[in-house]
């Protein structure tokens, strides 16, 4: 969809700056800022960079992880895809990267999580790399799971994978059946 630029003063922005930023997320208006005359920025609704996922839905999700001490950096992957990006500790006090993709159609299609582990073969690990959190025995449901459930499900992975590393048998998950 083109959008509607409409220019907008430095002032006009400094004025009203919760309207204007409503009129953008929640209206899907556009933007050019302008500073003495000087076109200095712009202002786009998040769906111009990720257009099937709701930009009320990561709004939404990036406050639950703030109301419950997670910090988070957000990048947008060269697929235009969005990656919550979390540093994670270890039980042997080292860290881990974390890294939670939407992808496009989010929540309606799973996020992939990715761990950064090296180049070591982990076992419990998709193909393309990302963490065996949904789709085995956990199901994605995107009424019940966000991204702070995803994180928490990375979280114990990661547990798992810390067991693996000094066992090396990866343990088996309470109320399964058979270790996958």
């Amino acid at each position: 969809m083109p959008l509607d630029f409409r220019l907008l003063s430095m002032t006009e922005l400094r004025t009203r700056p919760g309207e204007i930023f409503d009129r953008v997320a929640e209206g899907g208006e556009a933007f050019i800022v302008e500073k003495g005359g000087r076109r200095k920025a712009c202002l786009v609704p998040l769906s111009v960079f990720f257009p099937d996922v709701p930009p009320r839905r990561i709004a939404h999700e990036i406050d639950e992880l703030h109301k419950h001490g997670e910090t988070t950096r957000v990048e947008i992957t060269p697929d235009r895809e969005l990656a919550l990006c979390f540093t994670c500790a270890l039980p042997d006090t080292s860290s881990v990267e974390v890294k939670i993709v939407l992808p496009h159609g989010y929540p309606s299609s799973c996020p992939r999580v990715y761990a950064n582990l090296g180049n070591d073969p982990v076992p419990h690990r998709w193909p393309d790399g990302a963490l065996c959190l949904y789709g085995v025995l956990t199901g994605w449901n995107p009424g019940r799971h966000t991204a702070l459930s995803t994180l928490n499900l990375a979280r114990q992975w990661l547990d798992r994978y810390s067991v693996w590393r000094q066992a090396g048998t990866w343990p088996m998950i309470e109320g399964a059946q058979h270790d996958r």
